[in-house]
Parts: C-alpha cells; structure tokens; sequence
C-alpha cells in the first residue's frame, strides 16, 4: 500500500482494528466484525495504540454506532467540513471490513447506482440473467452483510433517492426482470450524508427521512479542539503525502482557526467586535487544506518553518469565494481586527500583500 496516495480506512488503520478484534470479548450484531463498544474505541481512541479517527462529543458516536445496530439507517447530517465522510468511512471499516460499497450522490446519479444495472452486451446476446445483472454498491452490500454508504444523499435526484425506501423498510430489493428479489443478510445497513447547506436541493421525502435516524455532527466546540483536529490531520496528510519535514508551529496552526472561526460567528473570540461573515463555509476541512498547502510551500520554497508569509495565500482564497462582495468582508476584518493585534503583525502585512 506504500504506492497508495490515500489508503482505505481498513487498510491504512488494519493493525488498530487486528488489535482491537483480538481483545474484544463483548457482544458483536450479527454481521459485525467488531462490537459497538469496540466501534466507538477505533473512532474515538483508547489513548494508547488506538488513535482517535474523530474527535467530538462521545455521545454522538454512540448514538451513531447503536443506530446502526438497528434496522433503522443512519443519516450523518452538518454544514460541509464536519468531518461527516470521514466518520461514515471509518465506521464502515470498522463494522463491515470494506468501506468501498460507495454511492457517490450527485444531480446525474441514476437509479442504478442504488438498484443495479445490466452488461447490455450479454443482455442482448443472452437475455435477462443474473449473469447479466451489474449490481450497485447497495445491492453487494445487502447480499454480504455489509455497510452501503450513501455520499451527498441530498444531492440526488427525488426519485433516485426513493429507490432507497424499499431497500430500508422492506430490507429487500425486487429484481422484477428475473421474477427474483435480494434480501438483506444480516450485518447490512445504510451510512448517508448530508450537509445543512444544501437543504431544500432535494429534500428528502417524509417517507425517506423516517426511515433514517439523523444524527447532527457539530462544528468543534472550541479553539483548541480544533486546533487539535487541525494539527492531527495535517500530519497525517504530511506522511502521507511523504512532505519534507518542516517546523509546523501551533501558533500558526491556531491563528488560521482562530480567523475561520471568527469570521463564521461573526464575532470575535472576545465578543469584542462583529464582524460580517463571508459567503463561504471557512470549515475545519479547509483550515487543514490551508495549513497543509503552507507546509508544502515552506518546505519546498521558504527555509522549513511555517510562516505567516506561507499561509496568507491559502487564507485569502479561502475567505474570498467571491471576488466582490467577500473581498470587502476580508478587507474590513483585516484592517478592524488584525491590524490592531500586536503579536499579528508579520501576519497582516502577509495578508495584506497577498491580497
């Protein structure tokens, strides 16, 4: 997996999973490589060999975790950069050993990336046939006993999303071409996501949503939790990406998420001074994107260290999504709120220049 730019969570975590397997004695659902207990250990960490794949309230993750225990599937919904793909891949890998069985939503997602499709060489050379039949990811994931995960729910089409109703009330999914039908084996569930921004793109019907427990993940609760969640996945993404080793300082780290969290409350930490908010999400996502694309530059182009000169870029395109309205929102709260901080200015005259 050396050559692999971004492993599988099974893959790239498979000895914190063998690791936990060996050592958990507690009741498994049926299908379930790990016990929920076990589950919540792998995503939250054990602070010892298992490290923390999410980090969050607990509570949340139980819930998620005892939902997909039930017949009933879990919708994971928050604004973008709420780690909700991240967390729905690692349960997967978790709890099925495969988090593949992936349908990517989108408005050109058709029907049969939920039901199935057919090899329309063999179905005219040989009629209808199971031979001929291309099963979706939802399909293989009932006839194994595993996890389907559904990106970007609200992103498809009404009709594509309601193919899924039958699948989760009835845990069936009719093949009337055959006369056949599949049945779910056991261990099989449904992991969606959604974001709060793209509410009413294609809202889920009445009889979709019931079928789905909706758990909410929260944007990090203070500074200094994400700060943490910054610094962790940036070193994972620098290993990954095997980036030269650079002097990552969290000052910088904190003064990138201090300036995405300001201007997303629209306030400043000390509630001092509003201050008008972007059009653009400025997530936890980004903020690691930022930092990370600092990295490269300092390694690459500056003596090593990470320096205001090498974030203030990433920042601005972050921030100015569009070039009008955005650039007045940045400007105002560069020259207000920046400016007037002592222990920032080699960061605003970054940031000035490069705007």
């Amino acid at each position: 997996m050396t050559s692999v730019l971004r492993p599988h969570a099974e893959d790239q975590f498979a000895d914190e999973l063998a690791v936990l397997a060996k050592t958990d004695d507690r009741p498994r659902p049926p299908g379930w490589r790990l016990s929920p207990w076990a589950v919540t250990a792998y995503v939250l960490g054990d602070g010892g060999q298992i490290t923390p794949k999410y980090i969050g309230p607990r509570r949340i993750v139980e819930v998620a975790v005892a939902t997909l225990a039930t017949d009933r599937a879990l919708l994971l919904l928050g604004v973008p950069g709420t780690a909700k793909t991240w967390l729905s891949e690692h349960l997967a890998a978790a709890i099925s050993g495969d988090s593949t069985l992936l349908v990517q939503g989108t408005a050109g997602t058709a029907e049969e990336a939920v039901r199935y499709g057919w090899n329309y060489a063999r179905l005219l050379s040989e009629g209808p046939s199971r031979q001929a039949l291309t099963p979706s990811p939802v399909m293989r994931a009932m006839a194994e006993g595993r996890l389907a995960r559904v990106e970007e729910l609200t992103r498809m089409p009404s009709d594509v999303q309601d193919a899924l109703i039958t699948v989760l009330s009835e845990k069936t999914l009719p093949i009337p071409e055959l006369g056949e039908e599949v049945q779910a084996a056991k261990g099989f569930n449904v992991i969606a996501t959604a974001n709060d921004r793209d509410r009413g793109v294609n809202d889920l019907s009445s009889a979709l949503r019931r079928r789905f427990n909706t758990v909410v993940l929260p944007v990090p609760a203070t500074t200094e939790e994400e700060v943490d969640i910054v610094a962790r996945r940036v070193a994972q993404l620098g290993r990954s990406l095997e980036l030269p080793e650079t002097a990552t300082g969290l000052e910088e780290i904190r003064r990138v998420v201090t300036v995405f969290r300001e201007l997303r409350a629209g306030v400043t930490a000390d509630g001092r001074t509003k201050v008008k908010s972007p059009s653009g999400t400025l997530s936890t996502a980004e903020a690691i994107s930022v930092v990370t694309g600092g990295i490269v530059l300092a390694a690459h182009f500056g003596d090593g260290v990470l320096r205001p000169a090498d974030l203030a870029g990433g920042i601005v395109g972050a921030v100015v999504q569009d070039p009008v309205s955005d650039r007045v929102v940045w400007q105002e709260y560069l020259e207000t709120v920046v400016r007037g901080r002592d222990d920032w200015r080699d960061f605003y005259r970054a940031c000035r220049d490069a705007g």
